[in-house]
């Protein structure tokens, strides 16, 4: 398999299987990203007989392992939804010819990755498989997303998401708790909440913002400009979202980011998720919770 660097999969992807089509990201401005350090480049697509190869051997361990019934392919890099259509039609033909049995394709995306797409392209990639993309809007909260650099706004995250609503286009949100930095982190989860409950993500993931001294936001700190949240406030960020959220949704902290794991389903879970998140608020210490957060090496 042709892999380049460390390969990135959200935790429900576990069952999927990983194809290369691009590696790195077109934007690689995002302050608090470490990612993609160790790539020699910014950003590059995969030549096609690259991943034709792979699909060849993908094909044949697909049979050994399961007769075949691969149901998912999750394309892996970045953002591959960056690719036009014309390459992400040429790419999911390969895979139904090598793979016959998939239903559909995924990866990560960047939202500025839908906005080329014209709605009838939409619609077909749609009709190809492309389902279920991983959306790392971080927040809701447009003073942070300008800070950080994310290359959009939260006006643009609900009109291309209801552009994939339109087209029926499945997608989750990766949510980055502590992005507004202190004594913001309840504003910024309640601007979160208000956009998502206009447009409809199957899955909000949360992950605790973890620094690096590698990442453009520690020169920051160090500079002054910017401040993180403790970690018992990034727990109050994360209750402070899911109290204000109210569409039926699955929401989870399930990455290395989060010192406690858990997930449950919206609406019906929210008591429960809020009583768990009052546990921890009311029980663990912030040194605890320091701890852990200085244990994660490398995410």
């Amino acid at each position: 398999m042709h892999y380049t660097g460390t390969i990135w999969r959200p935790p429900y992807e576990a069952a999927s299987l990983l194809l290369e089509v691009t590696a790195g990201c077109t934007h690689h401005k995002c302050k608090f990203c470490t990612l993609y350090h160790d790539l020699p480049f910014k950003f590059r697509m995969s030549p096609l007989e690259d991943i034709v190869c792979d699909l060849r051997e993908l094909k044949g361990t697909a049979k050994g392992r399961n007769s075949g019934r691969v149901r998912r392919v999750f394309l892996t890099g970045a953002n591959p939804f960056v690719l036009s259509f014309d390459k992400l039609t040429a790419i999911a033909e390969l895979i139904h010819q090598y793979l016959p049995s998939v239903k559909s394709i995924g990866s990560f995306a960047r939202i500025t990755d839908i906005t080329p797409k014209t709605d009838e392209e939409l619609a077909g990639l749609q009709a190809m498989g492309y389902d279920g993309l991983t959306i790392g809007i971080e927040t809701g909260d447009d003073e942070a997303l300008r800070f950080m650099n994310k290359g959009y706004t939260s006006a643009d995250i609900i009109k291309q998401c209801q552009r994939l609503d339109a087209a029926g286009i499945h997608y989750s949100f990766f949510y980055l708790v502590s992005i507004s930095g202190a004594g913001r982190g309840e504003i910024g989860a309640k601007l979160t909440a208000d956009i998502c409950n206009q447009i409809h993500p199957t899955l909000i993931g949360a992950n605790m913002l973890t620094i690096y001294p590698d990442s453009q936001l520690h020169a920051e700190i160090q500079r002054g400009n910017w401040h993180e949240e403790g970690e018992l406030e990034k727990y109050k960020e994360v209750r402070t979202l899911i109290e204000h959220l109210q569409i039926p949704a699955i929401f989870a902290a399930m990455g290395a980011s989060n010192a406690y794991q858990f997930h449950g389903r919206l609406p019906e879970d929210k008591e429960k998720l809020l009583a768990f998140l009052d546990g921890i608020i009311e029980n663990v210490s912030e040194e605890e919770l320091q701890r852990y957060r200085k244990s994660v090496h490398h995410l």
